[in-house]
């Protein structure tokens, strides 16, 4: 009876200590997950939001945010995932970390170049993190931005055009701290990157337009077809494309 008892109590403390949720995967984005009806938000790790753009000053930007949720569905959409909860956060989501077939789905997506360690919240794929960075895996082999300052930045970018939208301003507030490390921050997000690169869709020809020509206004920018911002036209004509004529 006792022994009956105790295998009873050993049950349950792992039915707690587990505690779910269980069940088929469908990705959200490279790190949040559907799993049995549970939205979960994985443990430790931070992936590039999908609409994240990658890239810097040397290299033209490109849609990184949906590259990785197509990795990861690749890799995990659809498959049995056991997760053990660990908090709520403050969306509501739980925070879990998350195996299949016994991997750990946090480090797999870390050491695949395809998330970074969120150090804030624990430092369980620190050295993941340092092995794909050696080997240029993944995010690592390109210029990008991580995931909290893509945020960070669209913030301020919404509040910048809250405040112009509120107050009626037809000219743009003049930004006069020091410029952003080059590297840090992609073209398409300085705000001291204005000039155009477009791709002609008649002959291929890369033209740039800089503020004031005649069709700056209407030049839309499409990185995913290899379009980018330059910061100067030294940049621009480095890169091979021509100024406008008009």
């Amino acid at each position: 009876m006792l022994r009956i008892a105790f295998f009873t109590t050993l049950i349950a403390l792992g039915g707690i200590a587990h505690a779910g949720p269980d069940g088929p995967i469908r990705v959200v984005d490279g790190d949040t997950f559907k799993v049995a009806g549970t939205t979960v938000r994985l443990h430790a790790i931070d992936a590039p939001e999908t609409d994240q753009m990658c890239g810097d000053a040397n290299s033209p930007a490109w849609a990184c945010g949906a590259w990785v949720q197509a990795e990861t569905r690749e890799l995990f959409e659809g498959r049995m995932a056991r997760c053990t909860a660990m908090n709520t956060d403050q969306y509501g989501r739980t925070v879990a970390k998350c195996s299949v077939d016994g991997q750990d789905v946090g480090e797999r997506l870390v050491s695949d170049g395809l998330a970074f360690a969120y150090r804030q919240y624990g430092m369980d794929y620190d050295l993941a993190e340092k092995g794909a960075a050696i080997n240029r895996r993944g995010l690592h082999s390109t210029g990008v931005m991580s995931p909290a300052a893509f945020r960070s930045a669209q913030r301020a970018q919404t509040r910048s055009a809250t405040q112009v939208r509120d107050t009626g301003a037809k000219t743009v507030t003049v930004n006069r701290e020091k410029p952003a490390k080059k590297g840090w921050l992609p073209n398409m997000l300085n705000p001291g990157c204005k000039i155009k690169g477009n791709i002609s869709l008649s002959k291929g020809e890369r033209i740039y337009h800089v503020p004031g020509q005649k069709y700056y206004a209407e030049t839309r920018i499409s990185p995913t077809k290899g379009e980018r911002w330059f910061c100067s036209e030294a940049e621009a004509r480095a890169a091979g494309w021509r100024k406008a004529r008009n």
